[in-house]
C-alpha cells in the first residue's frame, strides 16, 4: 500500500496518520533507519498521547502492508505487471520489472483514490499540516533506536511538494518513478515506458474494490 491508502482512514487523526506514513518516510530519509512493530508497539499505551498516535500509525501501517501483500488480487497484478513490464523494457532490464511491479500497484491505488475522490487528498495533507516534525521524528528515534536526520525537514517537504498529486498524470508519474529508480540506484526508465501506464491503470481500477476490501473490513 502507499501512503493515501495507508492513511485515508486517519485524516481525523493526524498524528496516527502521520505514524501511517513514517515507513515510507524513512525510505526516503534514511533507509537504514526502521520503524518496526515490535519496537513501535510499546509506546502504543505510552503516556504521551501524540507519542502513542504516532506509534499506533506506524503498528498500522505494519498490519497493512501484512494483509495486503498476501492478497490474491496483489500477487496477481504484479506478478502480471512485472511480466509485462519485462516485456516491455527486454530481457536485460534486471531487476527493474519485479520492483516496478511491486509499487506500480501500490502507486496506480492511490492514483484511483486521488481520482475517484480529489478532496480527500486535499483533507490528507491538511491534516498532515497539522503535524510538528520534530516530535514525529523524537518518536521515531525511540522506536528505531538511532537517529532520523532530516525526518523533520522531510516531512515539511512531503506537505509543500505534494507529490501524490502527479499520480492520476503519466508523464508526472514517470518522472516520480525515475526519481524512485535513482534512489535505490535502479536504471532509470526510458520516456517510452509511459506508453505502458494507461493499461495498467486500467487493470488497478478494474481490481481497486478487491485491493481494498480487506482494509475496508
Amino acid at each position: 500500500m502507499n501512503y493515501l491508502a495507508h492513511g485515508r482512514q486517519f485524516l481525523d487523526q493526524p498524528y496516527v496518520l502521520a505514524g501511517t506514513a513514517v515507513p515510507d518516510w524513512l525510505n526516503v530519509v534514511d533507509r537504514k533507519c526502521r520503524a518496526r512493530s515490535k519496537k513501535a508497539l510499546p509506546l502504543c499505551d505510552s503516556s504521551n498521547p501524540i507519542e502513542a498516535q504516532i506509534a499506533t500509525g506506524v503498528v498500522q501501517h505494519h498490519a497493512d502492508d501484512d494483509w495486503f501483500h498476501r492478497t490474491e488480487e496483489f500477487n496477481r497484478l504484479q506478478w502480471d505487471f512485472t511480466k509485462r513490464i519485462r516485456d516491455f523494457l527486454g530481457k536485460d532490464s534486471g531487476l527493474r520489472p519485479s520492483f516496478l511491479g511491486h509499487i506500480l500497484v501500490e502507486l496506480l491505488l492511490d492514483s484511483v483514490l486521488i481520482e475517484d475522490d480529489p478532496e480527500e487528498l486535499n483533507a490528507y495533507y491538511a491534516a498532515l499540516n497539522e503535524v510538528d516534525g520534530a516530535l514525529v521524528q523524537r518518536t521515531v528515534e525511540r522506536i528505531a533506536e538511532r537517529p532520523a536526520d532530516r525526518l523533520d525537514w522531510f516531512i515539511g517537504r512531503f506537505v509543500e511538494v505534494r507529490f501524490l498529486e502527479d499520480y492520476p498524470d503519466d508523464e508526472k508519474l514517470l518522472y516520480r518513478l525515475n526519481q524512485v529508480m535513482q534512489r535505490v540506484k535502479l536504471p532509470a526508465l526510458p520516456d517510452a515506458f509511459g506508453r505502458l501506464l494507461p493499461e495498467l491503470r486500467q487493470d488497478v481500477r478494474a481490481s481497486s474494490a478487491a485491493l481494498l476490501t480487506a482494509h475496508s473490513t
